[in-house]
């Protein structure tokens, strides 16, 4: 790995862990397009640099989610009982999605993850979030349809899941935006367990990966990104506090359109 790659990955974590405790998201829509492109510059196939990049996103969402729950746990925003019914139907879910990756080409992935984005953004931006005077949805069933599909896209395509559960929470469930923020953090973070296995176990002995390699996850990659974004996760969630619901809401939207449209190829 080249000394720019190296510099590159240490940003890359630094802006993705402040993206993860600002937005409630994972950072894995930072963090795969930056690592897709080292991988290939590598010399790496792309069918095998997506796959790693998935992986490896998902074991640096990890600490960097755990990081930030912990901040916006203590500002008492964590709904602690939706995050663990919804985590653990994500994490099996995700499991799941990480062996169907597993057998499909770069390509289909790639436009999947750009579609998958794209999609979250659009219905954050048409649809009005709950009128404040309306109490949150505490149906269990409720958060388990809601939480295994984007445990399967998480999965899949090594998105945290935040992406889609800010979404899902704010619009179907009728969190607010802030408690929705922090809840999926807590949510991303459970289910992301489940993809790291996934990615893990059909990694292992795959052709073509690089040296220090675990499954389809890069542990030199993993340390670089892992080392800045779990600090800044606490900058994020503190940043996120201050910020009204609707600013909060208006930045997920632009921040999910650029990387879809990126990973889609719009910006080359």
């Amino acid at each position: 790995m080249t000394q720019i790659s190296i510099i590159i990955l240490l940003a890359t974590g630094t802006g993705a862990g402040f993206a993860s405790g600002l937005l409630g998201v994972g950072g894995a829509f930072i963090m795969t397009p930056v690592q897709f492109e080292v991988f290939t510059a590598m010399g790496i196939s792309p069918d095998v640099a997506i796959k790693l990049s998935f992986g490896t996103s998902l074991m640096v969402i990890l600490p960097t989610a755990a990081s930030g729950v912990w901040r916006h746990h203590k500002k008492g925003l964590v709904w602690w009982r939706a995050a663990l019914v919804m985590g653990g139907c994500g994490m099996a879910a995700a499991y799941g999605g990480a062996t169907l990756a597993s057998y499909l080409t770069g390509g289909a992935l790639t436009t999947v993850f750009g579609i998958v984005v794209l999609a979250a953004g659009a219905v954050m931006l048409v649809r009005r979030p709950a009128e404040s005077d309306k109490e949150a949805r505490t149906n269990p069933w409720l958060w388990v349809a809601g939480a295994t599909p984007i445990g399967l896209v998480t999965g899949l395509t090594g998105l945290g899941g935040g992406v889609l559960a800010i979404p899902m929470m704010v619009l179907l469930l009728r969190f607010r935006m802030h408690n929705a923020v922090a809840t999926s953090l807590a949510f991303i973070m459970i289910t992301s367990i489940g993809g790291i296995i996934g990615y893990i176990v059909n990694g292992l002995g795959a052709i073509g990966l690089p040296a220090h390699s675990l499954g389809y996850i890069h542990l030199e990659t993993w340390a670089l990104l892992a080392g800045t974004s779990i600090g800044m996760a606490q900058l994020g969630a503190r940043v996120a506090h201050r910020l009204p619901s609707q600013r909060l809401r208006y930045v997920f939207v632009g921040v999910t359109f650029y990387i879809g449209l990126r990973m889609l190829g719009v910006f080359g």
